[in-house]
């Protein structure tokens, strides 16, 4: 009897073990995968499961689809085949702005020099 309940005590604490080591942190990295889906949109500089790397054009929650631009060239694909987001649309445009001060600045001075 004794060791009949010390194997029924071990099988649950086997099962509780690997539901902390496994299962719940995959549940965990599902459920950011599904954030960061949900958060999508356009400026997203983004890489799907298949390594294209791209920029998010254009969002269609309707029909779960995500347009891609990949140096012009447009491509559809469901949301559920991004693997990853590499910048925020707000840190893209902060970033071209600054690029775009700077180059002014070099012309200004280049038109200074010529006088």
């Amino acid at each position: 009897m004794n060791s009949s309940i010390s194997t029924i005590v071990m099988f649950v604490v086997l099962i509780g073990l690997m539901y902390f080591m496994m299962i719940r942190p995959q549940k965990k990295q599902q459920q950011q995968h599904q954030e960061m889906m949900n958060a999508l949109k356009p400026g997203d500089e983004i890489v799907t499961i298949g390594g294209l790397h791209g920029v998010v054009s254009e969002v269609n929650a309707d029909k779960n689809i995500v347009t891609i631009d990949c140096d012009g060239v447009y491509l559809d694909f469901t949301r559920s085949a991004i693997a990853r987001v590499l910048k925020k649309a707000a840190e893209t445009t902060t970033t071209a702005t600054t690029t775009e001060d700077k180059n002014d600045s070099v012309v200004a001075d280049e038109t200074k020099e010529d006088k």
